[in-house]
This record gives structure tokens, C-alpha cells and sequence, in this order.
């Protein structure tokens, strides 16, 4: 065999190499979510966004709750008996209203138990889902975060705050027409939270609920923590199955030229350690 054999040999295996490993890592989500399927007796259904690279290519991309998303978790509700209670993996930044508006309320006209886990975070969209379970089983250190629209990258709530407290002879059309958007854009997201929620509480409280994560009491980014999702009378919390942190160990995010953080990856015990 030549060296340009070889080199041939070499390319056609680096080419089919990250091939091969991305099936195995299927094929191990696959065993795993099945099994956890066989424990619980539930479909179980994950939403996971890391950022990933593209493949061959090596370039990341970052990902969000999409209509594609919304498609194939409406596809995996449907399949599912009315009464098999459905289990759903969220790790989130959020993404479209739209999307996120239509998975939650799938969820909720779902007649067996929805519980939602979160291992990490469900923000925004996330947290819009998240709402709509029946049981939302979370880590310790894992977070919410409110549900307020985002117009232009701006939030809806600061626009029309500052629309308010400005002339309107000092302001110009396309501010007009963003504050007029800001405000129907809040007032269809706390609908949509108001009624998502009310099965599980008073109207009274669904409302203040509704107010509180969609009207700016925080920024978009505020991370709402067990403790004061609990105070909100929300059914969040509880102990988070070992097999779902298992899981997310199959969704690596991919590797940098220079690693930020460093441990050894593997459960201590403190009698391991020595004097």
C-alpha cells in the first residue's frame, strides 16, 4: 500500500469518524431514555439545547425552543395514550412565544400527570413550558427565569415604559409602533401564563402569577431559584432521578481548544478522603 493510499485511508476516517461516534451517542441516549420509559411507565420526551457544532465543520451554533421543536414534541404527545403520564427534559435558554406557547398548552390538555425535570435551567420558553406540568422536579441549584417578551431584543415592558414618560411629539414613528406591539405582546403572554396555570391555583393567584413573570418585576435574565418559585404556590422541586443527570452527560458540549474548567469527574465520598 502507497502513502497516497493512506492519505486516502486517513481522510475517509476522519471524515467517517465523527459519523460513527454521533450514532453511538444516539444509540446510548436511545437505551437510556427507553429505560427510563420502563421505570417511570411514562413517555418521556427531551428538549435540550447545548451548542453544537456543525458537523465536519467544527463551527458552533447556538440553538433555541424553534417551530421544528414545537412539531415533533406535539408529533410525541399525540402518540401517547391519553392516559401515560409524559415526562419531559428541559434544558433551555427560551426561544419563540410562539413554539413554547403551543408545547405548553399540549402539555396541559394532556389528561395523565406531566412532569417536568430541570436538571439546569428552562428560561423564558422554558419556564412557559415548565408551568404547564403538573409536577416541575428540579436540582437544587437549578433555575426559572421570567417569561416577559422581548421586542427587538428589547424588553416589551421598558418599552412601553419609557414610551409613557416621554412626549409623543418627541418621539418618532417607529417607537410609536414598537410600544404599541410591547403592549399587546404582554398582555397575550400573561393571558397565555393566566390560563396555562389556572388549573393549579385560584384565579386570584393565577393572575398575580401571571403579572409577576411577564410584567418586568425582574430582568429577562433573573434566575428564579426552588425557594421562590415554592413561595409562588407553584408544585416545583423534589429529587431529581439519577438517570436524568446521566443523560445530560450524553449531550457534551463540544470540545474547545482550551478548557475552561477542570475536575475529576467522578462522585467523591468523604470517607475517601485522607488525612
Amino acid at each position: 500500500m502507497n502513502l497516497s493510499n493512506l492519505l486516502w485511508l486517513f481522510f475517509l476516517f476522519s471524515a467517517l469518524s465523527p459519523v460513527i461516534k454521533q450514532m453511538r451517542l444516539q444509540n446510548a441516549r436511545h437505551r437510556l431514555i427507553r429505560q427510563i420509559e420502563e421505570t417511570r411507565g411514562t413517555r418521556f420526551i427531551g428538549l435540550i439545547h447545548r451548542q453544537e457544532a456543525v458537523s465536519l465543520l467544527g463551527i458552533p451554533i447556538s440553538r433555541y425552543i424553534s417551530v421544528e421543536d414545537s412539531e415533533q414534541i406535539l408529533r410525541a404527545i399525540r402518540l401517547t395514550p391519553s392516559d401515560m403520564p409524559i415526562d419531559i427534559l428541559l434544558h433551555t435558554p427560551g426561544g419563540l412565544v410562539l413554539a413554547s406557547g403551543q408545547i405548553a398548552n399540549a402539555l396541559r390538555n394532556h389528561k395523565a400527570k406531566v412532569t417536568v425535570f430541570v436538571p439546569h435551567y428552562a428560561m423564558s420558553g422554558g419556564t412557559l413550558i415548565a408551568l404547564a406540568a403538573d409536577e416541575i422536579v428540579m436540582d437544587p441549584n437549578a433555575v426559572l427565569g421570567p417569561v416577559d417578551p422581548q421586542i427587538d431584543g428589547l424588553p416589551a415592558v421598558s418599552i412601553v415604559k419609557v414610551a409613557g414618560e416621554k412626549d409623543i411629539n418627541e418621539m418618532d414613528d417607529k417607537t410609536l409602533i414598537l410600544a404599541d406591539v410591547a403592549r399587546k405582546a404582554i398582555d397575550q403572554v400573561r393571558k397565555t401564563v393566566y390560563d396555562i396555570v389556572l388549573d393549579k391555583m385560584s384565579p386570584e393567584k393565577a393572575e398575580m402569577l401571571a403579572r409577576q413573570f411577564t410584567e418586568g418585576k425582574w430582568t429577562h435574565d433573573y434566575p428564579i431559584a426552588c425557594e421562590e418559585l415554592r413561595d409562588m404556590g407553584l408544585p416545583v422541586c423534589g429529587e431529581l432521578p439519577r438517570e436524568i443527570y446521566d443523560l445530560m452527560d450524553y449531550y457534551p458540549q463540544p470540545v474547545q481548544r482550551s478548557q475552561s474548567v477542570q475536575y475529576i469527574p467522578v462522585p467523591y465520598r468523604r470517607s475517601e478522603r485522607k488525612s
